[in-house]
Protein backbone atom coordinates (compact mmCIF):
# COMPACT_ATOMS: atom_id res chain seq x y z
CA UNK A 1 0.00 0.00 0.00
CA UNK A 2 0.96 3.73 -1.01
CA UNK A 3 2.06 6.01 1.60
CA UNK A 4 -0.44 8.91 1.39
CA UNK A 5 1.46 12.11 0.14
CA UNK A 6 2.13 14.59 2.74
CA UNK A 7 1.23 18.53 1.77
CA UNK A 8 2.74 21.31 3.01
CA UNK A 9 0.02 24.14 3.91
CA UNK A 10 1.43 27.42 4.45
CA UNK A 11 -0.54 30.26 5.51
CA UNK A 12 -1.68 32.94 2.62
CA UNK A 13 -0.33 36.97 4.02
CA UNK A 14 -2.64 38.83 5.01
CA UNK A 15 -4.06 41.35 3.12
CA UNK A 16 -2.27 44.89 3.03
CA UNK A 17 -4.31 47.11 5.79
CA UNK A 18 -3.74 51.07 4.89
CA UNK A 19 -1.81 51.41 7.78
CA UNK A 20 1.55 48.73 6.60
CA UNK A 21 4.52 50.63 5.99
CA UNK A 22 5.62 51.75 2.41
CA UNK A 23 8.64 50.93 1.39
CA UNK A 24 9.92 54.68 1.69
CA UNK A 25 9.00 54.69 5.42
CA UNK A 26 10.38 51.38 5.52
CA UNK A 27 14.00 52.87 3.98
CA UNK A 28 13.84 55.85 6.78
CA UNK A 29 12.71 53.94 9.85
CA UNK A 30 16.08 51.80 8.66
CA UNK A 31 18.24 53.79 7.75
CA UNK A 32 20.28 54.57 11.26
CA UNK A 33 20.57 51.40 11.86
CA UNK A 34 22.20 50.43 8.21
CA UNK A 35 23.97 53.82 8.92
CA UNK A 36 26.03 52.26 12.23
CA UNK A 37 27.24 49.44 9.95
CA UNK A 38 29.43 51.74 7.59
CA UNK A 39 32.33 52.55 8.83
CA UNK A 40 31.58 51.90 12.54
CA UNK A 41 34.67 52.15 13.98
CA UNK A 42 33.88 56.31 13.30
CA UNK A 43 30.64 56.25 14.33
CA UNK A 44 28.35 56.85 17.45
CA UNK A 45 26.95 53.31 16.86
CA UNK A 46 25.26 53.23 20.22
CA UNK A 47 22.96 56.60 18.89
CA UNK A 48 22.11 55.16 16.11
CA UNK A 49 21.18 52.34 17.34
CA UNK A 50 19.40 53.86 19.93
CA UNK A 51 17.63 55.94 17.09
CA UNK A 52 16.62 52.87 14.80
CA UNK A 53 15.85 49.90 17.38
CA UNK A 54 13.40 49.76 20.30
CA UNK A 55 14.75 49.40 23.76
CA UNK A 56 14.22 45.43 23.90
CA UNK A 57 14.63 44.82 20.72
CA UNK A 58 17.34 42.08 19.64
CA UNK A 59 18.87 40.56 16.58
CA UNK A 60 19.31 36.99 15.56
CA UNK A 61 21.85 35.06 13.41
CA UNK A 62 19.72 31.88 14.38
CA UNK A 63 18.34 29.92 16.96
CA UNK A 64 19.57 30.75 19.97
CA UNK A 65 22.11 33.21 18.96
CA UNK A 66 20.82 36.43 19.52
CA UNK A 67 22.17 39.81 21.29
CA UNK A 68 20.82 42.50 23.01
CA UNK A 69 21.69 46.50 21.45
CA UNK A 70 24.41 46.73 24.23
CA UNK A 71 25.99 43.20 23.46
CA UNK A 72 26.08 44.72 19.92
CA UNK A 73 27.48 47.85 20.31
CA UNK A 74 30.93 46.26 20.54
CA UNK A 75 30.60 43.85 18.30
CA UNK A 76 29.70 46.32 15.71
CA UNK A 77 32.78 48.60 16.58
CA UNK A 78 35.18 45.44 16.66
CA UNK A 79 34.12 45.08 12.88
CA UNK A 80 34.87 48.51 11.94
CA UNK A 81 38.27 48.00 13.80
CA UNK A 82 38.96 45.00 11.76
CA UNK A 83 37.37 46.44 8.47
CA UNK A 84 37.90 50.01 8.40
CA UNK A 85 36.40 51.03 5.20
CA UNK A 86 33.48 48.62 5.63
CA UNK A 87 30.40 49.10 3.57
CA UNK A 88 27.06 48.49 3.82
CA UNK A 89 25.08 49.23 0.71
CA UNK A 90 21.14 48.48 0.67
CA UNK A 91 20.31 46.37 -2.25
CA UNK A 92 16.52 45.85 -2.20
CA UNK A 93 13.77 46.40 0.37
CA UNK A 94 10.51 44.42 0.61
CA UNK A 95 7.53 45.04 2.89
CA UNK A 96 5.07 42.71 4.47
CA UNK A 97 3.11 43.90 7.29
CA UNK A 98 5.19 44.95 10.07
CA UNK A 99 8.35 43.02 8.38
CA UNK A 100 10.80 44.80 6.33
CA UNK A 101 12.84 42.49 4.04
CA UNK A 102 16.38 43.74 3.29
CA UNK A 103 18.81 42.48 0.23
CA UNK A 104 22.09 44.17 1.22
CA UNK A 105 26.21 44.06 -0.06
CA UNK A 106 28.67 44.54 2.49
CA UNK A 107 32.18 45.33 1.02
CA UNK A 108 35.66 45.91 2.84
CA UNK A 109 39.47 45.14 3.38
CA UNK A 110 39.92 43.60 6.22
CA UNK A 111 43.51 44.82 7.77
CA UNK A 112 43.49 42.41 10.82
CA UNK A 113 43.16 39.18 11.26
CA UNK A 114 39.45 38.02 10.16
CA UNK A 115 37.60 35.07 10.75
CA UNK A 116 41.33 33.39 10.44
CA UNK A 117 42.28 35.03 7.10
CA UNK A 118 45.79 37.41 7.59
CA UNK A 119 45.40 40.50 6.17
CA UNK A 120 46.70 40.69 2.41
CA UNK A 121 45.20 43.82 0.93
CA UNK A 122 42.56 42.04 -1.11
CA UNK A 123 38.81 43.07 0.02
CA UNK A 124 35.64 41.33 -0.33
CA UNK A 125 32.04 41.61 -1.15
CA UNK A 126 28.96 39.88 0.26
CA UNK A 127 25.57 39.87 0.07
CA UNK A 128 22.82 39.63 3.13
CA UNK A 129 19.44 39.14 4.33
CA UNK A 130 18.05 40.98 6.92
CA UNK A 131 14.16 40.52 8.12
CA UNK A 132 13.26 43.61 10.30
CA UNK A 133 10.33 43.80 12.47
CA UNK A 134 9.49 47.31 12.78
CA UNK A 135 7.28 48.02 16.21
CA UNK A 136 6.52 52.19 16.86
CA UNK A 137 8.24 52.70 14.50
CA UNK A 138 11.64 50.79 15.06
CA UNK A 139 13.00 47.81 14.72
CA UNK A 140 12.19 45.41 17.00
CA UNK A 141 13.95 42.11 16.02
CA UNK A 142 15.86 41.30 13.48
CA UNK A 143 17.05 38.30 11.99
CA UNK A 144 20.36 38.34 9.70
CA UNK A 145 22.60 36.32 7.45
CA UNK A 146 25.85 37.23 6.14
CA UNK A 147 27.83 35.60 3.56
CA UNK A 148 31.05 35.69 5.55
CA UNK A 149 31.93 32.18 4.32
CA UNK A 150 32.41 34.07 0.57
CA UNK A 151 34.26 36.56 2.03
CA UNK A 152 36.69 34.49 3.38
CA UNK A 153 36.87 32.53 0.42
CA UNK A 154 37.33 35.84 -1.53
CA UNK A 155 40.14 36.96 0.23
CA UNK A 156 42.11 33.23 0.34
CA UNK A 157 41.55 33.38 -3.44
CA UNK A 158 44.70 33.49 -5.46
Amino acid sequence: MEEPRRRLWVEPAAPAKSDDLSVDQAKEIIAPFYDALNQPAKKDVAALLARATTDDWITCRGEGSCLNREQLVPAFKARGETIPDLQWEIRDVAVAGDKVIVRGQASGTPVKDFFGVSPTGKSFTIMSIDIQTIRDGKIAHSYHVEDWAGAVRQLKAQ
